[in-house]
Order: C-alpha cells, then sequence, then structure tokens
C-alpha cells in the first residue's frame, strides 16, 4: 500500500491559494496556478518509485509467558532494496488477553536496511493470545510517500499461570518454614503420630508425660511424636464474576491461582497430597489428589485450565458436591471474594457444614481500592458519598470475617503482592499446631 504523508498533503494544501491568486490576478493564465500541486504530485511519484523495497518482519516469541508479567517482544525487520531507508515503523494487531505499550506502535532504525527493536506487552488474563497481523511502514528519501505492508504472522503466546514465586521465592520460603527434615530431633515433637517412649529430659513438654508408664517403672516417660505426613490439602477456587475483576491489572482468581501454587509446591514437597477444585454456579475442575514432588506438572496444568467466568458462585452446590467426594478428614483452601450480604450468608452456611469434619482456611484479597476510597480526602460532595458507601461495604465485609472466625474458620485476608507467602505461613503454623 502507498499513501502520502503529512507532509506531502500540507504541501499540496500551500500551493491551493497560490492558484487561487494566480487565477484571480491573471486569468489569461490560470493554468499557471496548477503547476504547483502538478509538481508536489510529480515529487510524490518520484519519492514513491525511490523507496521501492520488499519488507519482512518476525517476531521472536516465546512458547509461554506468565500472566501479569511484562514481556519484551523482539521485532526484526528486513527491508530489501531499501538501503536508503533510515527507519521504519512496526505496528501490532491487537489481542484482548494482551495489553500493549504505546499501542503496539514501534519505530525501528535500520541500517542498510536491517533493524531490530522490542514491544512491550503484559499478559492480562490466562489462555493462548493470537497475534495474526504485523504491519510495517518506512517513509520515501523526501518523506512525502508511506509504504506499507501487512505481514501474516500466524503466531500463537500461551499464557499460564504466574510460577516466578515458586522459581524465585521457593526455595526461600521452603527453608524459612519447613524445616522438617533437617535433623531427627526437629522432626519429633511437632506431629501427632506416636513415634517413641522415651524418658523425659529437661525441656520437652510435660503434658507428653505419660504417667501410667512412669508410675510403672518408677521414672518420668514421654512419649514423642514424629510429624504426620500425607495430610490432604484442596484447594478450592472461586471461579465467578466477581473474581474476575481486576486487582492491579490483574483478574483476582490468577492471583489465587499463583498463590495456590505456590502452598501446593510447598504441600508437596512436605508430603502431603494436593487437590485442585474450581466452581463458579457449578463445579468446573475437580482433580484427584496428587502426591509428590514431581507431581507438581500436573496440578499447574490442572489449574491453567481454570476457566474466567460471569456466573454467580453458588457456594452451597460447589462445596457440597466438594465434601461428598472427600472420605477423610482434609484442609480446605478456599480463595474467593464477596460484596453482598447475601451471598456471604450463603457462603457462611456452607461452611458451617464443612467445618464438622474439615478444616477449613479462607483467603480473600484486600480491596484497596475501597480502602483508597475511604482514606482519600473529599474533595467535592460526591467524594463524601462515594467515601461513606465504601466505608459501609468494608464494614459488612469485615463483620463476615469475624462471623467466620467465631465459627473457627481460619482467615486469610492479604494484600494482592503477598498473597502466596501469606498462604504458605498459614498452612506451615496449621500444620506445626497439628490442626490438619
Amino acid at each position: 500500500m502507498i499513501y502520502p504523508t503529512r507532509m506531502a498533503v500540507l504541501a499540496a494544501v500551500i500551493g491551493a491559494p497560490f492558484a487561487l491568486l494566480v487565477a484571480i490576478l491573471r486569468p489569461d493564465i490560470w493554468y499557471a496556478g496548477v503547476g504547483w500541486p502538478l509538481a508536489v504530485l510529480a515529487l510524490v511519484l518520484v519519492d514513491a518509485w525511490i523507496s521501492r523495497a520488499g519488507a519482512n518482519a518476525t517476531l521472536a516469541l516465546p512458547r509461554s509467558t506468565a500472566v501479569g508479567v511484562p514481556l519484551a517482544v523482539r521485532v526484526s525487520i528486513a527491508l530489501s532494496g531499501g538501503r536508503d531507508v533510515r527507519s521504519a515503523q512496526v505496528a501490532l494487531a491487537s489481542d484482548v488477553l494482551l495489553a500493549f505499550d504505546d499501542d503496539a506502535r514501534l519505530t525501528v532504525p535500520l541500517e542498510q536496511g536491517r533493524g531490530v527493536g522490542e514491544i512491550m506487552l503484559t499478559p492480562r488474563r490466562r489462555g493462548t493470545a493470537h497475534l495474526g497481523s504485523l504491519w510495517v511502514r518506512w517513509a520515501g528519501p523526501l518523506g512525502l510517500v508511506w509504504r506499507q505492508k501487512r505481514i501474516v504472522a500466524k503466531q500463537s503466546l500461551a499464557i499460564l499461570p504466574d510460577v516466578r514465586a515458586i522459581h524465585d521465592q521457593g526455595a526461600q520460603i521452603f527453608q524459612r518454614h519447613a524445616v522438617q527434615g533437617l535433623m531427627a530431633q526437629v522432626d519429633r515433637g511437632d506431629g501427632q503420630d506416636f513415634d517413641a517412649l522415651v524418658e523425659f529430659r529437661s525441656g520437652m513438654d510435660r503434658r507428653a508425660i505419660d504417667w501410667k508408664q512412669s508410675a510403672r517403672h518408677r521414672r518420668l516417660y514421654a512419649k514423642e511424636y514424629r510429624t504426620e505426613r500425607n495430610s490432604q490439602i484442596v484447594f478450592a477456587i472461586d471461579a465467578g464474576r466477581q473474581m474476575s475483576d481486576p486487582v492491579a491489572g490483574v483478574p483476582r482468581i490468577d492471583r489465587a491461582v499463583s498463590a495456590a501454587l505456590l502452598a501446593g509446591w510447598v504441600a508437596l514437597k512436605l508430603g502431603d497430597r494436593v487437590a485442585l477444585n474450581a466452581f463458579d454456579s457449578r463445579p468446573r475442575v475437580a482433580s484427584g489428589f496428587i502426591g509428590g514432588a514431581r507431581a507438581f506438572p500436573e496440578l499447574q496444568h490442572l489449574a491453567a485450565e481454570i476457566e474466567y467466568s460471569g456466573e454467580e458462585s453458588n457456594y452451597t452446590f460447589a462445596l457440597t458436591m466438594l465434601a461428598a467426594r472427600l472420605t477423610r478428614r482434609s484442609m480446605i483452601v478456599l480463595f474467593t471474594e464477596f460484596t453482598d450480604p447475601t451471598s456471604a450468608d450463603f457462603m457462611v452456611r456452607a461452611i458451617a457444614r464443612l467445618l464438622k469434619t474439615h478444616l477449613v482456611l479462607i483467603v480473600v484479597l484486600r480491596d484497596e481500592e475501597l480502602e483508597t476510597i475511604v482514606d482519600r480526602a473529599p474533595v467535592a460532595a460526591a467524594d463524601v458519598t462515594r467515601a461513606v458507601t465504601a466505608a459501609a461495604l468494608l464494614r459488612d465485609r469485615r463483620l463476615v470475617l469475624l462471623r467466620l472466625q467465631h465459627m473457627g474458620v481460619h482467615v486469610i485476608e492479604s494484600e494482592h503482592d503477598r498473597v502466596g507467602e501469606r498462604l504458605v505461613e498459614g498452612y506451615i503454623d496449621l500444620k506445626r499446631r497439628s490442626l490438619l
């Protein structure tokens, strides 16, 4: 495609008053005024002829990337026969799953017709992004004409859950919290499986004294325990409408998936068994229990299959079906979000039935938007109304969380960038207290 630049249009427009003036002053030679636009047209044709070149552009896309992680995509441009061209502009076709900097436009400097540049993009949701078209345009030496070519890329980018915390901080978090297995003495006393009967020593827990055996041997004897392994951990992720709302540019459900993968990785390393469950109006993902550190890729694959949903969450149906599949006491980690008291009441009633058999831990993200509205100084009357409404929503939210805590539910309310670490801390604390 060839079309004039802004400079060519302005040059043609500037000649219009000159042609009008010649026609008014010298009607007999009115055709002399047409010389200016004809000269501009001739220069445009010359510039289009000089700038002719074949264009080729390629994208260096990785096979996959993580949601919410900025990615620099390398763009390589080659113009055959365009050695006099100093720069070229590149534009990418947008995709709903991706957010581009500078509207996916880039100016690439060229040297001998070749150049390399980078376009920054940020995946906004999980899925497969398709980059189908790529446009390259360059100006002629006179700057009067644009030459543009559309290149069909037909490339795709798989957007997976964010597991940066596991690669960057997983080993540190594991060493910080999971001290089991470093020494046999450390491994004892933290669980509830009986290991041995030993003579009582200074520093041991007095509640571990076996008084019957002590009276029989006339010496104090205490029970030693080893850490219980093979516990069942179920990550139940609410995939309903409210979990699709973004927090700092990333949907809540993706924050939950990343935190679940980090905690699941630690649980698998500690010898526990992990299952993944996702639901909205009905159960969507329901996996069996897996164990061993080598099973983590399977857990990651299951997490990538959790879809976004616009339906309301049905806690009663989903949690009842989950409880029916569990044959022994398990720890249920529920990632959810609630705003209205009605849905929160259904959630509380469904969780109350789970507490009879299982240990329940609820993870919610702090609503930083509402907190910002409440803390911001009002400027207009509408700001006061907005702050009062936000304060009422936060109050209802805190009342629900307090109600859950009084029932015996463990609650974690965390910032979006620390939810994974907070969840691991809560899981390790419950494990050390032998509540699993």
